[in-house]
């Protein structure tokens, strides 16, 4: 399993250090910057899952690296700074900041932050991956990882042809798509006059997955244009 990847940035090279060795306890990679500019560049170059951002640096502070970070990236920042006034949190936590510990700190507090943080990150992002395989027109859903059908929760088997044929159409919904269109993104040749094959295949789904394919609910025709999914 792939470690998460925290990025460290703070001009104290001993808070650095301390926050390393009880992130690297915890089975996390530590990247590490001393000022917002060399955290940046270093966003450019690693794949990094949160980061740990200190407000009072030089060239450029924390307040400023998050809203030039926020401008590209969502994963989630913690903020850490010796003020302890309310304004500067709120002003952390408007900029972009998902979380805001004040110095010092116990470093076993700080490692548990940045552990809740990378669940709840890695969790919605896994969620939204699920979803995105996932095509779902009213009672009809695609599971393009499984490459699955349901309709009505029912499961549907289609063919490797009929599936890719719906999830042409499907990833095209409201929009009018011609059988050589069709042919060409599913067969992946020269169309040479397929017109049929591809009715054939779409009268074939259409009996696995309309109640009444006389009257569709899902594939309709558009006469002398072609097929369209109309959700």
């Amino acid at each position: 399993m792939e470690k998460n990847t925290v990025l460290v940035v703070d001009d104290e090279k001993d808070i650095r250090e301390v926050i390393e060795i009880y992130l690297m306890n915890e089975g996390i990679n530590v990247i590490t910057a001393s000022d917002g500019i060399e955290a940046i560049e270093k966003l450019k170059t690693n794949r990094v899952d949160l980061i740990v951002l200190d407000i009072m640096m030089p060239k450029l502070d924390g307040i400023r690296t998050c809203l030039k970070i926020r401008e590209e990236k969502k994963l989630p920042i913690i903020m850490l700074s010796a003020k302890i006034e309310d304004s500067d949190k709120i002003l952390g936590l408007n900029v972009g900041a998902d979380d805001y510990v004040a110095k010092p700190f116990n470093p076993l507090e700080l490692a548990a932050r940045v552990k809740s943080q990378l669940r709840r990150y890695l969790n919605f992002n896994e969620e939204k991956k699920n979803s995105e395989d996932e095509i779902i027109i009213d009672g009809l859903t695609l599971n393009r990882a499984s490459r699955e059908v349901f309709v009505d929760g029912s499961f549907v088997r289609l063919t490797p042809l009929e599936f890719s044929i719906l999830e042409v159409l499907a990833l095209n919904r409201n929009r009018v798509l011609s059988t050589e269109q069709i042919y060409k993104q599913v067969w992946n040749e020269a169309f040479n006059n397929a017109d049929n094959t591809v009715a054939v295949h779409i009268r074939n789904i259409r009996e696995k997955i309309e109640i009444n394919p006389r009257e569709p609910k899902y594939i309709k025709v558009v006469w002398g244009v072609g097929y369209k999914i109309e959700k």
